[in-house]
């Protein structure tokens, strides 16, 4: 696919599809006309010589120093280097791919001020895989993400460094060897690069697109245990949820329901009466994973409303002929949508490291063998794959403790209140991606257990995602290191590999 900015909003999908599969990215022909207005307001306002934000006065704290009209292209390079002020190791390259096109989109909007040719010149490094290093540290969310998007800006001028074909390297021979020109900044153009929220809604796009898979596997491998552990299905009844209808849990019980329909193991033990009430983490999982559905659809919300706005300062509200110094690139949305993400995927592994304990104790397994393992005290299973997952509960919840209620003032106190929206991006894709690991150790265990209760059979979408599992890890018939089949499940996870095997039977899994 080619995505092709216009002005107008852009989808998560469309930034993702950039973002991790390189696809292109193309200008359209209506772009230059939609951001000539707002330049021609730009360039009259230095000609008049108005005090002006950003353009003929200095920056943050310095915003009472004005700047001659002779020294207003000096100025924008001079903003992109003071702010290229990051530290530690490089962001990956698709959070900076995500956020150079976000970028764009916003000029290419037609508030900012800033001519086209800078929109194309970001596309350009994007379509030749030139990807700024921006360090992981620097960004408080106020300003927008400053530091990070100066790291972005200063390659477009062919200076700091840029990872290019495996290399990193200096940006002005990453750009000669793709025959790209330096942009030459023009009045207020290196503040519409640094000064917007697409560092904190990048990540939000890409955590939303990995918690929608975690999310959806988390059904599908809590069908697994209900089935391995002699669960019932009765709490997942429709008429039960039609009572307390969040959309969230009707979801995942509608899920559930579909996922062990016509399963002959739960069959075995219907009127059995082992399990009058099965544990909470199995019992209550539609609640537990609807109340993490409902939060991630909260969040898509927000990075929705962002993903069509224009965040700036000042904006060029050429409409009414005004340049307004303003606040819309606070990050505190996009900080609490992210902070509730890293709460959504704490729980979620929560309750998943809850099944895979039960389905390894034998004083709640229901007759598997402790720890699934062959010949267990000379074998000892799945042991210690449980403190994988303990381990990476307990930090799953420190990554969830919010980052948005946090504020260090800066700028000499102008900016006395900032969101810390890029350190709760950085948590929620940590948080997420450990979900999505957590989940793995439980389909492991799970498969193992199906294995162990033949010759009767799950449920067919069961069936099928313990088939997905096994394409990739054999059955445990004796002890062997557990990380590499971790490893490999968890790779399974975050490549939808066992929703598809489940929607191969039953359909799609919302």
């Amino acid at each position: 696919m080619t995505v092709t900015l216009t002005g107008d909003p852009l989808g998560i999908d469309e930034v993702v599809a950039v973002a991790r599969r390189g696809e292109d990215v193309a200008v359209a022909g209506t772009v230059a006309a939609r951001m000539a207005p707002a330049r021609r307001l730009v360039e009259e306002c230095i000609a008049r010589g108005d005090a002006v934000y950003g353009i003929t006065t200095g920056f943050g704290a310095l915003a009472n120093v004005r700047i001659s009209a002779e020294r207003t292209r000096e100025l924008q390079c001079a903003i992109v280097r003071s702010h290229a002020a990051g530290a530690g190791d490089p962001m990956p390259d698709e959070v900076v791919r995500a956020m150079m096109l976000l970028r764009a989109r916003t000029l290419a909007a037609g508030h900012a001020g800033a001519r086209p040719v800078v929109v194309e010149r970001i596309v350009s490094l994007l379509n030749a895989g030139i990807h700024p290093v921006v360090p992981e540290h620097g960004s408080v969310g106020a300003s927008g993400d400053l530091a990070p998007l100066a790291h972005c800006a200063l390659a477009l001028i062919g200076e700091g460094e840029v990872r290019s074909g495996g290399e990193r390297l200096p940006a002005a021979r990453a750009l000669a060897a793709a025959g790209i020109e330096p942009l030459r900044l023009e009045a207020k153009e290196g503040l519409a690069l640094v000064n917007g929220t697409e560092g904190m809604l990048a990540m939000l796009c890409l955590a939303l697109s990995d918690l929608r898979t975690v999310l959806a596997t988390a059904d599908v491998v809590c069908a697994m245990s209900v089935e391995a552990l002699l669960a019932t299905d009765r709490p997942f009844a429709e008429a039960i949820h039609r009572l307390r209808p969040h959309p969230g849990q009707a979801a995942s019980a509608a899920h559930l329901r579909r996922l062990t329909a016509g399963s002959p193991l739960i069959a075995s033990h219907r009127t059995t009466a082992h399990a009058v009430q099965d544990a909470y983490s199995l019992r209550c999982a539609p609640q537990v994973h609807g109340a993490c559905r409902d939060l991630a659809s909260h969040a898509r919300g927000v990075a929705e409303v962002e993903l069509a706005s224009e965040v700036d300062n000042p904006v060029v509200l050429h409409e009414i002929g005004a340049v307004e110094s303003a606040g819309n690139f606070h990050g505190e949305p996009l900080a609490f949508a992210l902070d509730a993400l890293a709460i959504a995927a704490a729980e979620v592994a929560s309750i998943s490291e809850r099944r895979t304990d039960r389905l390894l104790d034998p004083a709640h397994s229901n007759g598997l063998p402790p720890f699934l393992a062959p010949e267990a005290g000379v074998n000892s299973g799945f042991m210690l794959a449980q403190y994988t997952a303990a381990a990476l509960v307990a930090e799953g919840k420190r990554l969830a403790v919010p980052a948005s209620v946090d504020s260090i003032p800066t700028s000499g106190t102008t900016e006395d209140h900032v969101s810390m929206g890029w350190g709760a991006g950085r948590k929620a894709l940590c948080a997420v991606r450990n979900a999505a690991t957590v989940l793995a150790v439980e389909a492991l265990c799970a498969a193992q257990a199906l294995d162990l209760r033949a010759p009767t059979e799950p449920s067919a979408a069961v069936a099928a995602a313990r088939a997905a599992i096994r394409r990739v890890v054999p059955r445990m018939d004796a002890d062997r290191s557990l990380a590499p089949d971790i490893e490999a499940v968890a790779d399974l996870v975050r490549e939808r590999g066992l929703v598809a095997a489940a929607e191969g039977v039953i359909g799609p899994i919302a």
